[in-house]
């Protein structure tokens, strides 16, 4: 399984940072996490590209993780792709509807379907998927990615033993039942939008999600923060520090165009 991160960043632009997407690649199939404002162009710097892409899966419905999905289908439809599967949380159907409305000369080009995701396990795009809701300001859900079988054999994963796990937090704040749904993930990537100085709900502090990593009765390989608001600039040290007070787990900041092989 390999992970890319297309964008790291939140709703304020950081002019280094696209918002959040992320590229999941198992065997020959090629999962879309989420489609941000500038996915579209760090898609593009893969090898996947935007033709190569098999299903998008979203994470909620906020603007900084949709925004790309119309420049993305018609970016497809203008290359020969028209069919693309959507899932995500209940109401992704008339979310891309609506959006697609907007611009009517796309009416009838696409052949979309679309899959609801609730709590619990589905099969998508070549991984075993697990959700979780978390808690933001609007319905999110968390997601354990695992390479389904034929996909794990044809990557070349070990067969012995489990198979490797990425989890995604989607925007949320820090609790240690989320951190336990990663539990035994090779990486888990979790929002850390703001340093202790902001007072935020929605969203963890370094603090709160440090404190969260020490109290669960978990295992996580490594964690890579992201969803980063500007506000984090240059207090990258601070944040790690103020981590590392509750937990001396590894913890790194995520970056876009940041692939990981997992294994």
């Amino acid at each position: 399984m390999r992970v890319t991160f297309l964008g790291t960043g939140s709703a304020m632009p950081t002019g280094e940072r696209f918002q959040t997407g992320l590229l999941l690649e198992s065997g020959s199939q090629n999962l879309l996490l989420d489609c941000g404002s500038g996915v579209l162009h760090g898609l593009q710097r893969t090898s996947v590209g935007y033709e190569g892409i098999d299903a998008v899966l979203l994470t909620h419905h906020h603007v900084d993780h949709v925004s790309d999905l119309v420049p993305l289908l018609k970016a497809r439809w203008l290359s020969g792709e028209t069919e693309l599967l959507i899932a995500g949380p209940e109401g992704t159907e008339g979310l891309v509807t609506d959006l697609l409305d907007v611009h009517d000369y796309l009416e009838g080009r696409l052949e979309l379907t679309f899959q609801h995701v609730e709590p619990g396990s589905v099969s998508l795009a070549g991984f075993d998927v697990t959700a979780m809701p978390v808690r933001h300001s609007m319905y999110c859900l968390a997601y354990r990615f695992e390479p389904a079988a034929e996909g794990a054999d044809s990557a070349g994963d070990a067969s012995d033993g489990d198979p490797p796990a990425f989890v995604f937090s989607g925007d949320t704040e820090a609790f240690p039942e989320l951190i336990e749904f990663a539990d035994g993930a090779a990486v888990l990537a979790h929002d850390c939008s703001f340093p202790d100085a902001v007072d935020v709900d929605n969203h963890p502090t370094p603090s709160e999600l440090g404190r969260a990593l020490a109290d669960a009765d978990a295992d996580v390989g490594r964690v890579y923060l992201t969803h980063l608001y500007p506000h984090t600039d240059g207090r990258h040290e601070a944040m790690a520090e103020s981590i590392g007070d509750h937990y001396d787990g590894d913890v790194r900041f995520a970056s876009d165009g940041l692939s990981l092989d997992i294994n």
